[in-house]
């Protein structure tokens, strides 16, 4: 089964950066490198929301509010994906998980960004 292991969150100032990865364990490559993967992002109380997603050619699509701040990227050869965020705000706390954007397999346990004002 796929799994999907997020990393490198953690607690930041305000104005501070942080670069989350995401592996496609057990994805195999056929299908990972062309499939578009997305970031998101759920706070308590709320739904989780889509944050940012690149396709398997490469473009990239970013909800309003991180456009310009943050930058995903992939590495095909090690099935991971980034996600590079400048210029950190408080909303910008939540846990972050990434998925298959058109077809989701079961989430995995995502990683926790606290930003401090």
């Amino acid at each position: 089964q796929v799994q999907l292991v997020e990393s490198g969150g953690g607690l930041v100032q305000a104005g501070g950066s942080l670069r989350l990865s995401c592996k496609a364990s057990r994805m195999i490559t056929s299908v990972f490198n062309p499939s578009t993967m997305g970031w998101y992002r759920q706070v308590p109380g709320k739904q989780r929301e889509f944050i940012a997603a690149i396709s398997g050619t490469g473009s990239t699509n970013y909800t309003d509010p991180v456009k310009g701040r943050f930058t995903v990227s992939r590495d095909n050869a090690k099935k991971t994906v980034y996600l590079q965020m400048n210029s950190l705000k408080p909303e910008d706390t939540g846990v972050y998980y990434c998925n298959n954007v058109r077809a989701p397999v079961p989430w995995g346990k995502g990683t926790l960004v606290t930003v401090s004002s």
